[in-house]
């Protein structure tokens, strides 16, 4: 049996663990394993490495877990190589689907969510968030810089964890960024900020809200920083009563940020029932919003002009659609069932799975991502069971070989690791 896993981010990794576990090599079944991860960036672990704020080091001892999988003689990884249609970079060595499928008896689709949503209300005049996610944390994707000299008040659009992680970096002083893993150049433009609030707005209110309590509790606790204090009629409880996680974050906005509102220069707010109607100069047209019974933003026909120097998209991620037949554009990830990928027909399609985001979207938090991965993994090996399994060539696809472009090893990678951290370590 020998699989392929699309993707190179934390459920790809959690997806090649569990297999190698549960087969493991002295067994006869696992002597014929091999488990081969493709990721179109050159070095691995995704969301982890690209996507994990800086400030949050220890979400990234995940990769140590990952570092052990790969030891695993019966696991390799090929980085910097695109599967599919989808153009990437111009150094990827290009590998087609149908390449992949006829060297490979199953194939596992674990690439993530790495296309922002779009508000069509705001379309290209809002930054995606994950263009500044990119730019602190040093995508290969290179974005641009936002222009942080000429702006004094942000908007995000969204209230999830994404946009805290933006708003608690940008509010940060120097002496706070300094010592963390943000590249000198992004360190150098954050130090010219010429920032001093951040509006974060979504389209329901403070019981809906997507961002975790941790999360909240940093943003508020950010030194010389303040919130501008919430009304409270806002922060009851909803109808029917508020979850543990809800009265968690109603509690902490009722106490406020651990500033004193009006005592700092930098400051940011909260801005509940807004949806953006459309960019005006200087700003935003908000239209207000209430809910109905089941909690559902509903327009009541009131604006408001918002105003403003940047606005930032953060409503979310869909997958890109390596193969179309497989993926589901409304909902923006790969169209599936218990982890089987299924055809646009409604055909589970045999020995072809699909785990994290990009079977489920862009949502949970790492550990949701784990057990998803391993139970993907677990559902592949007991279909496997007495399973028939197609004629595959037992090489490598040939477009490996054959193209000018380098391919990235997992032991290419460990020594450019060795030479980042040696690096930091000197600076």
């Amino acid at each position: 049996m020998k699989i392929a896993i699309l993707g190179g981010g934390p459920s790809s990794f959690y997806c090649a663990s569990r297999i190698l576990q549960k087969a493991p090599i002295a067994s006869s079944r696992g002597k014929e394993i091999q488990v081969h991860i493709y990721d179109r960036l050159w070095a691995p672990h995704g969301l982890v490495r690209y996507g994990v704020a800086p400030d949050h080091p220890e979400v990234k001892n995940c990769t140590h877990k990952f570092d052990e999988t790969a030891q695993d003689p019966r696991f390799k990884y090929f980085g910097n190589v695109n599967i599919g249609s989808v153009p990437a970079f111009h150094h990827n060595v290009e590998l087609p689907m149908s390449s992949l499928r006829a060297h490979y008896s199953h194939i596992v689709l674990a690439y993530g969510a790495g296309l922002p949503f779009v508000l069509p209300a705001l379309g290209s005049s809002a930054i995606p968030a994950l263009s500044l996610v990119h730019w602190y944390t040093g995508h290969p994707s290179n974005p641009v810089p936002p222009p942080l000299d000429k702006t004094q008040h942000m908007t995000l659009m969204g209230h999830g964890n994404v946009s805290l992680d933006i708003a608690r970096l940008f509010l940060s002083s120097s002496e706070r960024i300094a010592p963390l893993d943000i590249p000198r150049d992004a360190q150098d433009i954050m130090s010219t900020s010429k920032l001093e609030h951040i509006s974060i707005a979504s389209r329901r209110g403070p019981a809906q809200v997507a961002f975790t309590a941790k999360e909240l509790r940093e943003l508020l606790n950010l030194p010389d920083v303040s919130m501008s204090p919430i009304d409270p009629r806002l922060l009851e409880p909803p109808p029917g009563g508020a979850s543990r996680q809800q009265s968690r974050i109603l509690d902490l906005l009722r106490k406020g940020s651990a500033a004193k509102f009006g005592t700092t220069k930098k400051t940011w707010s909260l801005e509940f029932f807004r949806s953006p109607i459309k960019p005006i100069e200087g700003g935003v047209e908000f239209g207000i919003n209430g809910l109905d019974e089941a909690q559902r933003a509903v327009p009541t026909g009131e604006t408001e002009t918002h105003k403003t120097d940047l606005v930032v998209n953060s409503v979310g991620y869909r997958s890109e659609p390596v193969e179309v037949n497989w993926y589901d554009g409304a909902l923006g990830r790969v169209r599936q069932s218990g982890g089987r990928v299924i055809d646009s027909e409604g055909n589970v399609l045999e020995r072809v799975y699909a785990s994290g985001w990009a079977a489920n979207g862009a949502k949970g938090v790492l550990a949701t991502t784990m057990m998803d991965a391993y139970a993907v993994a677990e559902r592949l090996l007991e279909d496997s069971i007495g399973q028939e399994l197609p004629s595959y060539d037992g090489g490598e696809p040939p477009e490996l070989r054959s193209s000018d472009k380098r391919m990235i090893s997992y032991e290419d990678w460990k020594r450019i690791d060795e030479e980042e951290i040696r690096r930091g370590q000197a600076a």
